[in-house]
């Protein structure tokens, strides 16, 4: 089985749920992606994080992060990936919220304004989550070069990326998982 199968077969036998769903983006689904229970496990977030390390070889980049807390543990295993394969990077969180006391700020981590960053998020659906988190990091002075997903549900997300003028890459869709995508997307 190749990296891409397990991966798809891990998603598929933890995270991939059928009912009746409301979704961060307030759309209503008959199924329901829990990248968590992917993404909190070990086997699974080194499975994540190995395959976004492939994913994005080919950029230039000096950062990786993403919205908290949904994205805590994929900058987590990226950083450690990357360590792995011997790069060097900074990582920070995006808060949803500015920090009540200290230093009252969205942007949580060693680093700077100027840097180029990829954004990482489990499951996209319109792109809200990743577009607030970008908005967040452009603000503080960072570029924003890419917003990588685990999974595309192929629902206007990878539009709105592409209307903001950022790159939007997944490891999978949901067509991966036999679900066909919305016409509409």
């Amino acid at each position: 089985m190749s990296h891409r199968e397990s991966l798809i077969e891990t998603f598929r036998s933890r995270a991939l749920k059928f009912g009746t769903f409301t979704l961060a983006s307030g759309k209503q689904a008959s199924y329901y992606l829990d990248g968590k229970q992917v993404t909190l496990q070990s086997t699974g977030l080194r499975q994540v994080s190995l395959a976004f390390v492939e994913l994005v070889r080919d950029l230039e980049f000096d950062a990786v992060g993403g919205m908290s807390i949904g994205a805590d543990p994929l900058v987590a295993g990226f950083l450690t990936a990357a360590a792995e394969a011997g790069r060097d990077l900074p990582g920070f969180l995006v808060r949803k919220e500015p920090k009540g006391h200290g230093t009252q700020k969205y942007i949580e981590g060693p680093v700077q304004p100027g840097m180029k960053a990829i954004l990482l998020e489990d499951v996209v659906t319109t792109g809200g989550s990743s577009l607030l988190a970008a908005e967040r990091a452009v603000e503080f002075g960072m570029e924003v070069v890419l917003v990588a997903a685990v999974v595309d549900r192929c629902e206007g997300g990878r539009a709105a990326f592409a209307a903001r003028g950022i790159e939007f890459r997944s490891l999978l869709t949901i067509e991966d998982f036999g679900i066909p995508a919305p016409q509409s997307a």
